[in-house]
């Protein structure tokens, strides 16, 4: 784990209203800003990192203990490009040779990234370093697609690879080498999409319209986590060091986040009052989730907590910020928090729509 660096990066932050197709530029506010000010009543500061213009760019998509944000953003005709924002500077991972898009999925605590590419005969997963730069992730002998989603500080990463006999989950070790995870079915198609320190791995197995959660370990292989009562899907986001695993659970009664351990297997988080939806996107060593919950027209994110149970985070940032978070994506081991958002007298900010300019924020606690 990197030490908390994180925590000078937020407060260098000032806030700004830069486009995706401009991001590069926010390196330099991170540089000199300060943070956004916050209530007395707050009990995070934020940072603003900008506003992603739906259609031109994607939304961030990763957080690592540094505070590193990864995603994908673009310019009009240029196709996204992967990128890693850190507290020095933006670098544009551009993707494998020959890509006209491609974005990062996830990053570790030492600034390893993976994620997927275009190329041209099919989209590619890769792994960027520090020391080697980019380089494919090859897929299972004798498909040709495939993409990465998670990576763990040994490098190890995980994702899928696809080809004639469907999509199969699959993990690449430090070197490289490629390791089948399998299926809960024989006639599934299955997608890793999280793994944690210890090589444990969390994803979704199943038919495009009825998916399972899974867990595979070194030892026991892949099983089935179920779903929530009643449920006939569910799909594993985040896993943190004890094997708790988040996700959510899908039936007749909605969307429900879930969290699942050994001990009490799965139980769902409910949601914010007054909503009928709710995702678990994240959750950190700490056993802190964060997701979204609200209708099908607006959700708000919220923190989970052992003790407190599931808090709107818009009510821990104070009064008056004049945006609304609509969905938080991500959890450090510090507590830092990434989340998405609108302006408050703008529209939409819910689940199922992608109309409007979508700013991203980093919290962090306050001491």
């Amino acid at each position: 784990m990197i030490p908390g660096n994180g925590h000078s990066m937020i407060r260098q932050v000032k806030p700004s209203y830069l486009c995706a197709i401009s991001i590069a530029l926010t390196v330099f506010i991170f540089l000199g800003g300060e943070a956004r000010p916050a209530s007395s009543a707050a009990s995070y500061d934020v940072a603003d990192l900008g506003v992603f213009d739906q259609g031109t760019g994607e939304i961030v998509r990763g957080l690592n203990l540094a505070g590193d944000v990864i995603g994908g953003s673009a310019s009009s005709g240029s196709g996204t490009r992967a990128f890693r924002l850190t507290n020095t500077r933006f670098e544009n991972l551009q993707g494998l040779p020959g890509t006209d898009r491609s974005i990062s999925h996830g990053a570790n605590d030492q600034g390893s990234v993976v994620g997927s590419s275009n190329t041209s005969t099919s989209l590619r997963s890769f792994i960027w370093t520090q020391k080697d730069g980019i380089r494919n992730l090859d897929p299972l002998p004798g498909d040709n697609g495939s993409e990465a989603f998670g990576i763990n500080n040994r490098n190890e990463a995980v994702g899928y690879s696809s080809g004639p006999h469907g999509m199969e989950a699959v993990l690449w070790s430090s070197n490289g080498k490629i390791r089948r995870l399998g299926r809960l079915h024989n006639n599934d198609h299955s997608r890793a999409l999280a793994i944690n320190q210890l090589g444990e791995v969390v994803g979704s197995s199943g038919s495009a319209g009825k998916t399972t959660a899974f867990l595979w370990t070194p030892d026991g292989g892949i099983v089935s986590l179920g779903t929530l009562p009643g449920d006939t899907k569910s799909v594993a986001l985040s896993i943190n060091k004890h094997t708790q695993v988040v996700g959510y659970s899908v039936g007749l009664d909605g969307t429900r986040g879930f969290l699942w351990t050994r001990n009490s297997g799965m139980v769902s988080l409910g949601t914010l009052p007054g909503g009928d939806y709710s995702r678990a996107i994240s959750i950190n060593d700490r056993g802190e989730v964060v997701g979204a919950s609200g209708t099908l027209s607006e959700t708000r994110a919220f923190l989970w907590t052992p003790n407190h149970g599931m808090e709107d985070l818009n009510s821990r940032i104070g009064a008056g910020s004049g945006f609304i978070l609509s969905e938080a994506t991500g959890i450090n081991d510090l507590g830092i928090i990434l989340a998405a958002g609108r302006d408050e007298d703008g529209h939409g900010g819910g689940h199922g729509t992608h109309e409007v300019p979508t700013r991203v924020f980093l919290l962090t606690p306050r001491r």
